[in-house]
């Protein structure tokens, strides 16, 4: 192989990959009135009874102040509320409202599940060859500093 094949395939790659992700965000947003990202969250917080922003940051595995962004919309459109944990008064804790789970229930999943699920089904060596290889490739193209942001939200 090339380098120029090379290229190729990895941008062919990348292109389906974001294809699939904005795909999905465009009907989410279509047919439930949520973005994508707001989907994935909503999906991570059905998982779990009540999670912190925390918590919903490292099962959404992205950062905290960009999953917080996304759950003020959430909050804003009665689809998760926050509360005071029962068992941790200093502790804040986020759970689906009943609109939330109404929505879920209608929603088919979310491209960013896919996503993970196939990062999950690579051998971990090629994981870390894969994480390693865009680290560097980011790092090139001196994106290190851009946050990273939760796909297709605003």
């Amino acid at each position: 192989m090339t380098a120029a094949s090379d290229t190729t395939r990895v941008l062919d790659s990348l292109r389906r990959i974001v294809r699939s992700l904005r795909e999905s965000s465009r009907a989410a947003e279509a047919d439930l009135g949520v973005s994508g990202a707001q989907l994935f969250v909503v999906r991570a917080l059905a998982e779990a009874p009540a999670l912190s922003l925390n918590e919903l940051a490292a099962r959404t595995h992205t950062h905290q102040s960009t999953v917080s962004m996304v759950v003020k919309r959430l909050v804003a459109r009665r689809l998760v509320a926050r509360s005071i944990s029962a068992r941790d008064g200093r502790r804040l804790v986020l759970r689906l409202t009943a609109r939330g789970r109404a929505l879920l229930a209608r929603a088919p999943l979310a491209a960013q599940d896919a996503l993970i699920a196939g990062l999950a089904a690579l051998a971990s060596r090629d994981r870390r060859a894969l994480a390693a290889g865009l680290q560097r490739l980011v790092e090139a193209m001196r994106l290190h500093d851009a946050e990273p942001a939760m796909f297709f939200e605003e």
